[in-house]
């Protein structure tokens, strides 16, 4: 059963090969969804769309740029003619202590994490409203949950808790359009983001405080986005899913 039948759906930061967006492209293609792949570089961007198959569009998009968002959404409109599903997939993440998140740091990684939200948000919202459905996933993360602790510093977790209080002001104003606004918070994922600082030693170690005893994988959380995207979801709108394999029960 094909769950996203002819839905136009767009991920931002989708681009990266190991990463939770390009796996949830892939899955929402075989649910029969068009996808748009938005990242910041285009030739990037087009050959993750030409990767996942025909008839799939890779756009260059800065997510903290307000212009850029909306011309993207402009183009996706011109090309597909309508935008049903937004994943704002996009963030980045810096291992830093309080003391040492720089104005340089805070910017960066608030910008893209939530001031991007935001944006690319507010470049779909007004066609979804025109037709009266659409469904928007904000990806924040167990960290800001659980207060960090993961790899993000502290301007992270500030970054993805405000990615929460956004989603769920959005899902309360959007409601009445029929425009479901969720989120996922993913726990430890292994994607080009963390991969490079996990040893083999230090998965054994974290997958003992983890109910599950395993690390996620970027599938487990494209699966949720799935769920989100879809009418499974009809009647969920303001909610985090957790996919944290019980790393924070609460």
């Amino acid at each position: 059963m094909q769950l996203l039948a002819d839905k136009v759906c767009l991920i931002t930061g989708a681009a990266s090969a190991r990463g939770i967006g390009k796996a949830t492209a892939k899955l929402f293609a075989a649910h029969g969804a068009r996808i748009v792949i938005l990242d910041l570089d285009a030739g990037q961007a087009e050959a993750a769309a030409r990767d996942i198959g025909e008839g799939h569009l890779g756009l260059a998009c800065n997510v903290t740029d307000k212009a850029a968002c909306q011309a993207a959404a402009d183009e996706v409109v011109a090309r597909f003619g309508r935008i049903d599903v937004l994943i704002n997939n996009a963030g980045i993440t810096q291992p830093l202590k309080i003391m040492d998140i720089g104005p340089e740091n805070y910017d960066a990684v608030t910008d893209v994490n939530l001031r991007g939200t935001l944006y690319m948000s507010q470049a779909v919202i007004p066609g979804m409203r025109a037709q009266q459905s659409g469904s928007i996933v904000c990806m924040s993360s167990v960290s800001a949950q659980r207060g960090g602790g993961i790899f993000g510093g502290p301007h992270y977790s500030a970054a993805k808790g405000g990615v929460l209080g956004l989603q769920k002001a959005m899902a309360r104003e959007l409601g009445p359009d029929n425009v479901r606004v969720n989120s996922v918070t993913p726990g430890l994922i292994q994607t080009d983001i963390t991969g490079g600082k996990l040893t083999p030693e230090l998965k054994v170690e974290i997958a003992k405080g983890i109910p599950l005893a395993r690390l996620g994988v970027a599938d487990d959380v494209a699966n949720a986005c799935l769920f989100l995207a879809s009418d499974l979801s009809s009647y969920i709108t303001g909610a985090v899913i957790d996919v944290n394999g019980g790393m924070l029960i609460h």
